[in-house]
């Protein structure tokens, strides 16, 4: 959990320079890849983090640091995102790179929208963590820090091979698997799939069925969360045979799984435990 001084930082810098993120229009592409380069740096080289939130550093110093770090090759929009933060007060020293880690996201999330792009990369996000939630061994191996970064980013790739991703949503799947920053892989994705609903305004409701919803299932369905939850939310209408019956809704980490999968199993555990 940050502390004040940090949720205070994180706040003031947002209200700050996000519309400037917000204006960079198709650059906030090469923006969000900066910030995601210098996320990975922060939380690989401690020294590095701690000189750039030491609070007894005047911060021109810590301004021409990370300058010197990111290079002339940075758009000046992640320079100028940058020497904000280190500029400000942090609580934890590990705080700085979880912020610019949120300004990355928010970067793709930025581009997404100049791309009309957001809710297909919602949708798709969401997909990828209901699809993940039936592969534990897949989950374990995309989480296990051990493995090097590449390689649990290649098989990320093989897992999502044929899936017509929109180059955000994938580069947003490769960022949880390439650095998972103390994070198992799901949660990640969760996390993403929150920012984009937050960035909408509305809640997404992943509903998985055996056979495709029609139009007045998804309607009473919106109807339902919509008042459940007390925001507007969109329906990801998820088709799985492989549930054969019933349904699985996902409402932010809360999931209820009414499948026929899902009561076999449970009748199976049962069963198995009584022997």
């Amino acid at each position: 959990m940050r502390g004040e001084a940090s949720l205070s930082a994180d706040r003031e810098s947002r209200d700050s320079l996000a519309p400037k993120l917000k204006g960079a229009g198709a650059d906030a592409w090469r923006i969000g890849e900066d910030l995601f380069v210098v996320t990975n740096l922060l939380d690989h080289d401690v020294q590095v983090e701690r000189s750039l939130t030491d609070p007894s550093r005047p911060s021109a110093d810590k301004v021409a640091l990370i300058k010197a770090i990111v290079g002339s090759k940075a758009h000046p929009v992640t320079v100028e995102i940058l020497a904000d933060l280190v500029s400000r007060r942090w609580s934890k020293v590990g705080d700085i790179a979880n912020a610019t880690e949120d300004f990355g996201v928010d970067a793709m999330m930025y581009y997404a929208d100049c791309t009309d792009a957001t809710l297909e990369v919602s949708i798709q996000l969401a997909e990828i963590h209901s699809a993940m939630l039936k592969m534990s061994v897949l989950r374990s191996e995309l989480s296990d820090q051990y493995t090097p970064a590449q390689a649990r980013v290649d098989l990320l790739r093989k897992a999502l091979t044929g899936s017509k991703l929109n180059k955000v949503t994938m580069r947003l799947a490769e960022h949880a698997a390439a650095n998972p920053r103390r994070r198992r892989f799901l949660q990640t994705v969760q996390w993403l799939v929150g920012k984009f609903s937050r960035h909408m305004g509305q809640s997404m409701v992943t509903v998985t069925t055996a056979t495709p919803l029609n139009d007045t299932q998804v309607e009473k369905l919106a109807r339902h969360y919509t008042k459940q939850v007390g925001r507007p939310v969109h329906i990801n209408s998820v088709v799985d045979p492989a549930v054969l019956g019933g349904m699985r809704v996902q409402v932010g980490d809360d999931v209820t799984d009414n499948t026929v999968a899902a009561q076999l199993e449970q009748l199976h555990r049962t069963v198995k435990a009584q022997v």
